[in-house]
């Protein structure tokens, strides 16, 4: 971790298809030892996949965003070492972390749906997370869980 100064933030390009920095951030996610086509077909095909049961009108977004957002933690606990004990002190996220969060548990936990396609499992993720349900949210819930238990040390936040 860097005590000079803060690192610079680089913008993320976004992607072809959607011109959406959160799907380019996706599929920079789903990506493996630089397979970005891959990672692509993967990221599209899902999308498409849960879009094909959504209503007609709908922008093809909709349900991947309102799954980002409901996987989004608003606070999280980090470790502060004060007088020799480290204590889990909550604080709350930045927008952009908890983004990042949230596309990282999607992916995480569509990975662990073994027996299906990458894709159908990264589009039945997104469709558990916009229903409130699935790996992602629980993840969410348990951080809030934790950062609730440990209120009592906010204090130390600095």
């Amino acid at each position: 971790m860097a005590r000079r100064r803060r690192a610079i933030k680089r913008e993320v390009n976004v992607d072809p298809r959607y011109a959406s920095s959160q799907v380019s951030r996706l599929i920079s996610t789903v990506m493996k030892c630089g397979k970005r086509s891959v990672a692509e077909r993967i990221v599209y095909g899902a999308i498409d996949e849960v879009n094909k049961n959504a209503q007609p009108g709908a922008a093809p977004l909709d349900i991947f965003n309102k799954a980002v957002d409901m996987a989004k933690p608003r606070v999280e606990v980090k470790a502060r070492r004060v007088g020799g004990a480290t204590y889990q002190v909550p604080t709350e996220v930045a927008g952009d972390r908890g983004a990042s969060l949230a596309i990282r548990w999607l992916v995480a936990f569509s990975q662990k749906r073994k027996g299906i396609t990458a894709r159908k499992a990264l589009a039945q993720e997104i469709k558990d997370a916009a229903a409130g349900q699935g790996g992602a949210v629980k993840k969410r819930d348990d951080v809030h869980k934790m950062a609730q238990a440990n209120k009592a040390f906010a204090h130390f936040r600095w």
